[in-house]
């Protein structure tokens, strides 16, 4: 495998950065930066010299070195702690590039790991997510699929399936064999109905634990003038967005990010959605707009005060496929809070209850934080292809379907399970097949 190196920190000035170096040249190129033998065994060691080049030393280095297959590629990975000025890390790398490495692409470094073994894409796709993480709940999330758990879930519904499949095929490809060896259709039918639960709650889960992952976006819409910027910074505990008394104070889109128990939300405080002559505010109502199309969660702000208008019915019209929070500001000019409704004062900062009903509308379960879960759209999208596959399968049932005939439904979930962790889709049976046949045949 050809050698590849590329700056494992970021490319500014600290106390120490790192550069990597992975492919089959890793050794042999080392050993003539470093003037001597490694003498790498069959594990990890450690090696301390001074990396040269064209008979100029570079930086006095410590070096990490991981024979293959134990290394994070499967390969062998030589990894080098140098002195953190980027013109130090530049030189070993171009340094690297003259002996005939290449600079690594994108995550190659962790396809490689994948293509070797090392992982399977759910943990290739944690790692992304744990460099990602914004709170330390997304970050645990994140280190459960890395370290296999979430793989873990798929495994014994990988496995039914695969049995159920190669069943299936005793009884289509040798059909002289013992009866008992093969799946009929009702057995189909209640290995189906057991395993399309389990898909579902897996579905259910990884959409909760998506949540954490990626965060939610929020819209605060309103008329003009009700405290939506008064709330937004209530909310982020910081003046970012302008207040005024007067109407259409706000013609873009502010944003800010903030962490409810541990869930990461993106607030979008919008233009008042109304018709107006200025084409500044115009553009601005309409920018709020698009925001709308992918806010997740809707927060409705109206005038405690004044109460339901005609340009609230509107609103709803418009917002009518979202979720909606509605949430009655300006608490401190009433005399009485609105019963059943969110009432709050952004003025006076009591925005708690909130930040309490975004969570709530989101029903997340309590160990949504500590089980792991597929919560990449592939991964979600794969499962419900999973599901469709095993609904298919049970019509089929119903209509009195042949065996063979199920048989392509539940190739294609197997195929579709095996897809999520990153395996071949196609998958030859015959060894299946055979280990269900008797001893002496």
């Amino acid at each position: 495998m050809e050698t590849i190196v590329a700056t494992a920190t970021a490319p500014v000035k600290s106390a120490l950065a790192i550069i990597r170096v992975s492919g089959d040249g890793a050794f042999s190129m080392t050993e003539k930066l470093l003037g001597r033998p490694l003498n790498v065994a069959e594990k990890a060691q450690i090696r301390h010299g001074t990396l040269s080049f064209e008979g100029k030393d570079i930086d006095d280095v410590v070096l990490l070195c991981y024979p293959n297959p134990h290394s994070m590629t499967g390969e062998d990975v030589v990894e080098i702690t140098c002195h953190g000025s980027p013109l130090i890390a530049n030189e070993i790398v171009e340094a690297y590039l003259s002996l005939g490495a290449r600079y690594a692409t994108n995550g190659e470094f962790t396809s490689r790991a994948f293509y070797n073994g090392k992982v399977d894409l759910v943990q290739a796709e944690a790692i992304n997510d744990l460099i990602n993480a914004t709170t330390k709940e997304s970050k645990n999330v994140a280190l459960l699929s890395l370290s296999g758990q979430t793989s873990d879930l798929l495994k014994p519904l990988l496995e039914s399936l695969g049995e159920m499949i190669g069943s299936v095929e005793v009884g289509i490809d040798y059909p002289e064999y013992d009866e008992e060896e093969s799946f009929t259709v009702n057995d189909i039918r209640k290995a189906c109905a057991t395993l399309r639960p389990k898909i579902i709650a897996l579905i259910e889960k990884g959409t909760q634990s998506r949540y954490l992952r990626n965060g939610i976006d929020v819209a605060l819409v309103g008329e003009p003038n009700v405290g939506k910027s008064s709330l937004l910074n209530a909310l982020l505990h910081e003046d970012k967005a302008i207040v005024s008394a007067i109407p259409g104070t706000t013609r873009d889109v502010v944003e800010g990010e903030i962490s409810i128990k541990g869930l990461p939300v993106r607030l979008h405080d919008t233009a008042g959605i109304h018709d107006t002559a200025d084409e500044l505010e115009r553009l601005g109502v309409e920018r709020s707009k698009r925001i709308l199309e992918k806010a997740e969660l809707i927060l409705l702000v109206l005038d405690a005060k004044q109460g339901e208008t005609e340009g609230t019915a509107e609103l709803r019209t418009l917002l009518k496929s979202k979720k909606i929070i509605e949430i009655y500001n300006k608490s401190d000019l009433i005399s009485e809070k609105r019963d059943g409704f969110c009432t709050v004062s952004a003025i006076s900062g009591d925005v708690e209850s909130v930040k309490e009903a975004i969570f709530d509308a989101l029903s997340l379960s309590e160990d949504v934080y500590v089980t792991p879960a597929l919560s990449s759209e592939r991964e979600l999208t794969l499962l419900r292809r999973v599901l469709a596959d095993l609904d298919e399968a049970l019509a089929l049932c119903e209509d009195g379907g042949s065996v063979d005939i199920l048989a392509v439904p539940l190739q294609a979930a197997y195929n579709h399970m095996r897809q999520v962790l990153g395996l071949d889709p196609t998958q030859d049976f015959a060894s299946e097949i055979f280990s269900r046949f008797c001893v002496g045949k």
